[in-house]
């Protein structure tokens, strides 16, 4: 039922919008990823599902569980779940590192919140420390799009050359203080430049915000 629901938004995505996907080739097969994005809409888990392959797990803002019982169950069964944001929310972490070794991609937003001028800021430790632990590969995600979302707007999703496990390997014998600065210090930057590279749009497809 999953992969029906994602075939049927794919169709209902494309006749909306003018939906190009780049990079798919850099998807490795057979495996999980992690999928490290910019932020820029609500629809931005739909767009980096369907450029992507296989099933995916999604990190989400712990209140949307707390309204719409209905809408919670839906995003649950689309394989979101709640993180407390800001707190170290370790139990989001295992889960998701446990998603990653059982073949179910994650789709994480390092900046953690959506951006207002369509700039990429910095990205937190999470998604480093969850690939590191899951030894998993990272893949950076660059959604870009021209002004407001509207009918028949021009969406480009692209996905960037992983960044291989092996090169975020934790370092051994660290306080878990020295690891956040190792990671924030070694991992993160070519993370969060995989990103900037792919948001950096031609001239004809500018980068800004959704209003």
């Amino acid at each position: 039922m999953y992969y029906v629901v994602v075939f049927l938004v794919r169709i209902a995505m494309h006749i909306w919008y003018d939906l190009r996907f780049e990079g798919r080739e850099n998807i490795p097969k057979g495996r999980a990823c992690v999928y490290a994005s910019n932020h820029r809409t609500y629809a931005d888990p739909v767009l980096v599902t369907l450029a992507g392959h296989g099933r995916f797990s999604f990190m989400a803002k712990s209140e949307l569980f707390e309204g719409n019982k209905l809408f919670a169950w839906l995003i649950r069964w689309l394989g979101a779940f709640p993180v407390e944001r800001g707190k170290g929310d370790t139990a989001a972490i295992d889960k998701a590192i446990d998603n990653v070794q059982h073949g179910v991609n994650l789709l994480i937003f390092p900046e953690g919140t959506r951006s207002k001028d369509g700039s990429v800021g910095r990205g937190k430790t999470g998604v480093a420390l969850i690939a590191a632990r899951a030894g998993a590969d990272v893949l950076p995600v660059g959604v870009n799009f021209t002004g407001k979302l509207h009918f028949r707007s021009k969406i480009v999703v692209r996905i960037g050359k992983p960044i291989p496990a092996s090169a975020l390997t934790l370092a051994e014998g660290l306080s878990d203080k020295e690891m956040l600065r190792y990671l924030k210090k070694n991992v993160m930057p070519p993370i969060m430049d995989g990103i900037r590279s792919l948001v950096d749009a031609p001239p004809e497809l500018p980068v800004q915000t959704e209003g």
